[in-house]
């Protein structure tokens, strides 16, 4: 009885990081160069587990191979085409701020719904919905905006 009172706390807090990483909130790395120029590589920053995907999101997806941090460009049901070097969603170009670099064409894809179309700014360097095609909400791990380190950049990624 005296070890349970002692270790109680103790217990409590580790199951309570535990469930907290494994269910709402766990840190990721940034490796490599496809979302520059919005992030560099090497970030730490947090991905957050709930919560709904909106367009221009960052997200953490989980393929087969590997582990690809992206923007999401066209959510479930809508289309998607790159023309003369512009996005247009559901027949309407948007204003792509994030693109670093030229974004080949690519035709029409229209997502089902439970699918999302989404593409590193990095456009030249980028695997992404262009080459993979669109992901399954299954595969999106969680949305990212926070980076926790290097220090000198802490705080919220615009979107």
């Amino acid at each position: 009885m005296e070890f349970l009172k002692k270790y109680l706390p103790y217990i409590l807090i580790v199951i309570g990081v535990i469930l907290l990483r494994t269910y709402i909130v766990t840190p990721i790395k940034v490796n490599g160069s496809s979302m520059y120029n919005t992030l560099n590589g090497n970030e730490i920053m947090l991905l957050w587990k709930i919560g709904e995907i909106k367009r221009f999101d960052i997200v953490v997806t989980k393929t087969e191979e590997e582990t690809l941090i992206k923007r999401v460009y066209a959510l479930p049901g809508e289309t998607i085409e790159c023309r003369d070097g512009d996005i247009w969603i559901n027949d309407e170009k948007i204003d792509d701020q994030y693109a670093f670099g030229e974004t080949a064409d690519f035709s029409k894809v229209t997502l089902k719904e439970d699918e999302y179309f989404i593409m590193g700014d990095n456009r030249l360097v980028s695997l992404d919905s262009r080459k993979i095609g669109p992901v399954h909400r299954k595969q999106i791990k969680g949305t990212t905006n926070f980076i926790i380190f290097p220090f000198n950049k802490i705080g919220t990624v615009d979107k």
